[in-house]
């Protein structure tokens, strides 16, 4: 019973879910406040055009009249909540307030009803303005939260049953209008209690169905808003894509899935990097490689590369391997080109600070690649494999042999071409290389020297 309560109202329920989940839950229903503020004002522009239009009793002095002195409170009162909720300062007892002042301004203008027109309070309850009661209830949907939705439909059945209590004990002539008769009642001032009954359940069933498909809605958001923060959270940690995959469920990444595709794949390496590194405390060499991929990092993913791993001072990357690409070698080389200039900016900045410059080589090749789960039901990891990236970093450590700084095979830099990718002046080619580790001579292209 008591984790059935919990379920329904959501009591305790932020207590499990991180705070930027719980920012983005706060952040959704505050602007479901402003909403609710904006359709009360329209409710309230609406509600004085009706008495406007309406016809009065010509004995009828304004001034005496109940409902435009409920109208202009109501409307302070809205303008207020509107201006706190844009300024999100909206506490929750005050949106408790506001509940409780929508239905029991609404019930005061039913029951000045009766006075308006010099009738007995019996005449109210045949108002359909009750029906603004059930606008008022599913207006407290938007927020989200069940409480408010409960709180609306238990006023307004109380304040009905109150009306109701109210024009039973009204007497004429010392005896009750209360009839069973339903054409009497129809036809005349009398009050059939049956029909009020009715009018209160209908009032709390429909309360209880808003609220159940409100909790339900609210189960969603809250799943949606964590399924997102996870998203965002991973994405440090893996791919955008294969995030987004982890996190929605869509494929269960189980070892030995894999998918072949025709992509790119770059490696990049610092020159030096094991002196360097031996110059400098455990502390400063933590905060040079996380400067090195500060720069680097952002070179690769701003043209749709997926880093498939940091090793050390090296990275792989893919391009078109994780999500197919139509320009995945175009969008390498691209990625080559931003790479080199991010790095001849941060040696400029090293210069300014006396500090050595920073060799960064780098390497591109096109192929057939698998890029697929490894490991065990305890430890997975997304990878890349294939020749494509055994010759990537071939190719990145020969660029030592050739004194340049990235190269691309021949072949890879053709089907960039193809793709819309420009060709550099300084871009050349080297015919019949000896890689090593690759049995037969090939032609490269210097992307930068």
């Amino acid at each position: 019973m008591r984790q059935a309560f919990i379920n329904f109202f959501g009591v305790g329920e932020h207590r499990d879910l991180p705070s930027n989940v719980l920012a983005n839950i706060r952040h959704q229903q505050e602007n479901g406040e402003i909403l609710v503020s904006v359709i009360q004002f329209a409710i309230i522009i609406v509600f004085s055009a009706l008495y406007a239009a309406s016809p009065k009793p010509q004995t009828l002095v304004p001034i005496n009249s109940p409902i435009p002195w409920f109208l202009g409170i109501y409307f302070l009162f809205t303008v207020l909540r509107l201006s706190l909720s844009v300024q999100r300062r909206l506490p929750n007892w005050l949106i408790g307030t506001s509940v409780i002042m929508d239905m029991a301004l609404l019930l005061g203008m039913i029951w000045s009803f009766h006075i308006q027109y010099s009738q007995p309070p019996s005449f109210y309850l045949k108002a359909p303005t009750l029906l603004y009661a059930f606008i008022f209830i599913a207006l407290r949907a938007l927020r989200f939260e069940t409480r408010y939705v409960i709180l609306s439909g238990v006023v307004a059945a109380i304040g009905w049953l109150l009306l109701m209590m109210y024009a039973a004990w009204f007497h004429t002539n010392d005896m009750p209008l209360i009839t069973r008769d339903y054409v009497q009642y129809m036809t005349s001032n009398y009050l059939l209690v049956g029909a009020e009954v009715d009018k209160i359940i209908s009032i709390l069933l429909v309360t209880g169905i808003v609220a159940l498909a409100v909790r339900r809605a609210r189960v969603l958001l809250v799943r949606s808003i964590k399924e997102t923060a996870s998203t965002q959270s991973l994405s440090r940690f893996f791919d955008t894509e294969v995030a987004r995959q982890i996190a929605s469920g869509r494929n269960e990444l189980t070892p030995g899935k894999g998918v072949a595709r025709e992509a790119a794949i770059v490696c990049v390496d610092i020159r030096g990097f094991t002196p360097l590194s031996e110059s400098m405390s455990p502390g400063e060499l933590v905060n040079f490689i996380t400067e090195y991929q500060s720069r680097t990092v952002p070179a690769m993913t701003k043209n749709n590369g997926a880093i498939d791993k940091f090793l050390g001072d090296g990275l792989l990357v893919t391009f078109g391997a994780v999500k197919r690409s139509a320009t995945y070698a175009a969008d390498a080389l691209c990625a080559i080109d931003d790479l080199m200039a991010a790095a001849d900016r941060w040696n400029e900045e090293r210069a300014q600070q006396n500090l050595p410059p920073v060799g960064i080589g780098a390497a591109v090749v096109c192929g057939d690649v698998v890029c697929g789960v490894i490991g065990d039901a305890d430890r997975l990891e997304f990878t890349v494999l294939g020749e494509a990236v055994n010759l990537s970093a071939k190719l990145e450590s020969h660029t030592k042999q050739e004194k340049v700084r990235a190269l691309a095979t021949a072949k890879t830099y053709a089907i960039a071409e193809q793709q819309g990718y420009e060709a550099k002046p300084h871009h050349r080619t080297l015919f019949r290389r000896a890689v090593g580790g690759v049995n037969t001579p090939m032609d490269i292209v210097v992307l930068a020297e």
